[in-house]
């Protein structure tokens, strides 16, 4: 996912951008880049204007590659309702740039479709602000480590924050999602193999089950 929206972050606008991390939620690169291009070549331009003229069904099918597309192109036209207010996204984005992390977050959480992963994304990809975006993957190898018991957001996040300097929050935010997709999988985690099983509670018990 974040692959997918960090390397468009310096080159297209704030909507565009949100609207780009919005269709890779819960799906996978390949399928969010898709749906990301789909809309791209039907609409021309990803802006407000252009998402409010589409018929629901017709802009389903633009991003059906990413899954849920009744629900995300429902997402995208109240995105596109909110944007389409006059100056609302300069407005959006200068109050973002000058505010502390957490307001920044509770104005983006404020906004249709965007919860505390999503309002993170767009934070440290399009602002730079220094924050910790949690997924699926970080979540499970966080807690397979021990480290966090709780299923929090917030505090994963925090633990992430806490235990590495802000210059490498995106750098170590990429590499836990690529351990999380290739060997600390939900299903038939690769523990043997784990370069950092001497450190996790839960590998080191598959390991130590698998010699008896």
């Amino acid at each position: 996912m974040e692959e997918f929206t960090v390397s468009r972050a310096s080159r297209i606008s704030l909507f565009e951008f949100i609207i780009a991390v919005v269709l890779s939620q819960n799906t996978s690169d390949k399928n969010a880049i898709r749906a990301f291009e789909n809309l791209k070549k039907n609409l021309g331009v990803i802006n407000p204007e252009n998402i409010l003229k589409t018929e629901s069904d017709r802009l389903a099918d633009m991003i059906r590659p990413a899954g849920m597309y009744r629900g995300r192109s429902r997402v995208l036209l109240e995105l596109a309702k909110v944007f389409s207010q006059n100056g609302f996204e300069s407005k959006l984005a200068e109050e973002i740039a000058k505010s502390d992390v957490e307001t920044s977050r509770k104005i983006l959480t404020s906004l249709p479709g965007v919860g505390p992963k999503t309002a993170d994304v767009v934070l440290i990809a399009f602002f730079g602000k220094p924050v910790f975006p949690v997924d699926t993957h970080i979540r499970r190898i966080t807690k397979r480590l021990g480290y966090v018991k709780s299923d929090s957001y917030y505090d994963i996040s925090y633990f992430w924050s806490l235990n590495t300097s802000q210059s490498n929050y995106m750098r170590l935010h990429l590499l836990l999602i690529t351990h999380g997709r290739r060997t600390c999988r939900a299903i038939k985690p690769s523990c043997f193999s784990c370069p950092i099983k001497s450190i996790c509670e839960y590998g080191n018990k598959v390991v130590e089950d698998g010699k008896r």
